[in-house]
């Protein structure tokens, strides 16, 4: 029979050790992965804001620089241009209340301003005396056919013809989408050729367009002239007139670009690029409106460009400055 050896439990003197240089040190589970929640947040905050650059970033040399401009604050005036003509509001025509007489004294000339009942003319009746012409209103003598000798006719050509109190309109045609925006009373600019400028009111506009031209008559009432100058009949003159006024904030018309997605202002942030869609209002003055998609004081480009993108590192350099450093025959 074979001998039956006690068993006993190996104890850890009995197991081999390995060398001191293979040994490994034992870690806290816990103590390695304590810094992983801190990681996967940050990780998910950086996936949800696109990992924006940090205030502080520089754009380096390399990158191409661009001029740039801040969004202010401005008031705009939608206008209408008005072509038309000077004309009379209302002509009196002047003639003697019987036949066969014939002038003897002309006393005013055309253009010579009147009164009611101021003498104008003598004629002389085949019987013998006289007969006075009088203004029946005060106003502008706009024509004359009165020659001493001649015969006075009561039913031809008008011995006188005077403008009424001076009234004096600008008639012209304006499209219809102009005609739109007019209305009595609004106030209007005139520069009439030969007298310069002078005040005017809307009085009448048209009910009806021409059906060829599409065009409406507006007849705009000369109130004021301060020019000391004469208004002459058919005279040629633009009106401009206030329809509508807007403030809000406003850039140059070359920051503003037109495509497939709708009309975008480069805004340079941080210094990068970023493409704003905006909407543009009133006109004026090579800047335009715009009623959304800025705020005062957000820098934009002053030429935008194809070339820049989305994202794209930039040198911002204010217009000012890019125009100071410019050459002189390049400004």
């Amino acid at each position: 029979m074979r001998a039956q050896w006690p068993l006993r439990r190996a104890s850890a003197i009995d197991q081999p050790r390995p060398p001191p240089e293979l040994q490994m040190r034992h870690f806290s589970t816990s103590a390695l992965f304590r810094p992983l929640p801190a990681l996967v947040a940050a990780g998910v905050l950086c996936f949800a804001t696109g990992c924006a650059p940090a205030a502080d970033e520089k754009a380096p040399p390399t990158a191409p620089a661009v001029s740039v401009l801040k969004v202010q604050k401005a008031c705009f005036s939608d206008i209408v241009e008005v072509s038309g003509i000077v004309l009379a509001r209302e002509e009196t025509a002047v003639r003697p209340e019987r036949f066969g007489l014939r002038v003897a004294e002309v006393m005013v000339d055309p253009g010579e301003t009147v009164t009611a009942g101021q003498l104008l003319a003598r004629l002389s009746p085949p019987e013998g005396g006289s007969q006075n012409v009088q203004a029946p209103v005060a106003g502008v003598v706009a024509s004359s056919s009165a020659v001493v000798g001649a015969m006075a006719s009561g039913k031809g050509e008008a011995l006188f013809s005077i403008i009424a109190r001076a009234e004096f309109d600008l008639v012209g045609l304006v499209p219809t989408e102009d005609l739109l925006k007019l209305q009595p009373n609004q106030s209007a600019t005139i520069k009439v050729i030969g007298t310069g400028e002078v005040g005017g009111k809307v009085r009448r506009v048209a009910p009806t367009v021409e059906p060829n031209s599409q065009l409406g008559q507006v007849v705009i009432a000369i109130t004021s002239n301060s020019t000391g100058r004469r208004l002459f009949v058919n005279a040629a003159g633009r009106a401009s007139i206030t329809t509508t006024q807007s403030c809000g904030v406003a850039v140059p018309l070359s920051a503003v670009q037109y495509g497939n997605a709708g009309t975008v202002v480069q805004v340079v942030r941080r210094e990068r690029i970023e493409t704003r869609r905006v909407e543009i209002g009133l006109m004026s003055g090579g800047n335009i409106e715009i009623k959304d998609g800025l705020n005062e004081g957000d820098e934009v480009v002053a030429r935008a460009g194809a070339l820049l993108r989305e994202g794209d590192q930039v040198r911002p350099v204010t217009a000012a400055a890019a125009a100071a450093a410019a050459p002189a025959g390049k400004k």
